[in-house]
């Protein structure tokens, strides 16, 4: 396992991890090369063999792989990519950190606070939970639908306290309150790994995201674990199981929006949440929205195979 490694820890070990990883779950027989039987050395492809379907020499790859081969052309990057059965992702991931400077030029700016028209629509969508966040997952505001789906525990003005401010992925592997929240945990966990690693080739130069990584890489084993696998993944759209405190289970969709913005500026995503019309979780959300327009003590739920009924 290699030790994990944020923006800051240097482009080509970040490419030599992603490729070695990347070939080590690719069989011969996956690609058309005879295997030859017997056990070999290494998992998956060995780098001739890669070399080979790429189309490059040996040597060539094994220096690109010890990252002492910076500015492969995209014609070699598109071959690598192609031998290894990569994903747009992967693709993307791959360029990224053979080309740290196209990547990001500058340190990404961190927001001060969500930018008006953002906020203005989270809170216009006052039906369907919203969270907005950078893109190191800090959560730059909720409208209180969203707060109270992902993090009710909270205060609901900590986004808007920048040194108090939440962030998606430290709640997750941090907070005790996630393991209940999400009964698939380990699932939401390997996205949102995931995704956090591509942002991290997307910006490597990012100081304030690299210490998060590393952060969450000393206090979280399960963390560690995941960013060590090199999985790539944009997460910007599927379904989420909760068990939510007040109103027990939901599946909801959920859609993630980037916002586009002055060059220069942070960047924010809309993360929307929606339930399956006529389901028991629209009703379940419904019943959440409902406690929020109410002084009352929040009603008793049970559950049953019609949905969550009032008692």
């Amino acid at each position: 396992m290699d030790t994990p490694s944020g923006p800051g820890n240097g482009p080509g070990n970040e490419l030599g991890n992603f490729l070695r990883t990347r070939r080590a779950l690719l069989r011969p027989e996956d690609v058309g090369l005879p295997s030859y039987g017997g056990q070999r050395r290494v998992p998956g492809l060995r780098r001739e063999e890669l070399a080979m379907l790429a189309g490059v020499s040996a040597a060539y790859y094994t220096r690109l792989e010890q990252g002492q081969s910076a500015n492969a052309s995209d014609g070699v990057l598109d071959a690598l990519a192609r031998a290894l059965r990569l994903d747009a992702d992967e693709h993307a991931h791959l360029r990224n950190l053979a080309r740290p400077g196209r990547a990001a030029r500058r340190p990404a700016p961190r927001a001060a606070s969500v930018r008006p028209g953002v906020r203005q629509l989270a809170e216009a969508m006052g039906e369907v939970p919203v969270v907005v966040l950078d893109h190191r997952y800090d959560v730059l505001h909720w409208n209180p639908l969203g707060h109270a789906l992902t993090a009710g525990h909270l205060a609901a003005d900590a986004p808007a306290r920048p040194a108090e401010r939440p962030n998606a992925q430290r709640l997750l592997f941090l907070d005790p309150h996630a393991r209940e929240l999400y009964p698939r945990w380990e699932l939401e966990a390997r996205r949102a790994v995931a995704a956090l690693r591509l942002e991290a080739g997307e910006h490597p130069e990012d100081r304030a995201l690299a210490e998060l990584i590393g952060e969450l890489s000393m206090k979280s084993k399960e963390f560690t674990a995941l960013w060590a696998r090199h999985k790539v993944l944009s997460c910007t759209s599927g379904t989420k199981d909760f068990h939510h405190p007040v109103v027990g289970s939901l599946t909801l969709s959920y859609e993630m929006l980037r916002a586009p913005g002055a060059e220069g500026a942070a960047q924010q995503s809309v993360l929307a949440y929606s339930a399956e019309p006529g389901s028991p979780s629209e009703a379940a959300l419904r019943l959440l929205a409902s406690d929020l327009t109410t002084a009352a003590p929040a009603p008793r739920v049970e559950h049953d195979r019609q949905g969550p009924t009032v008692r």
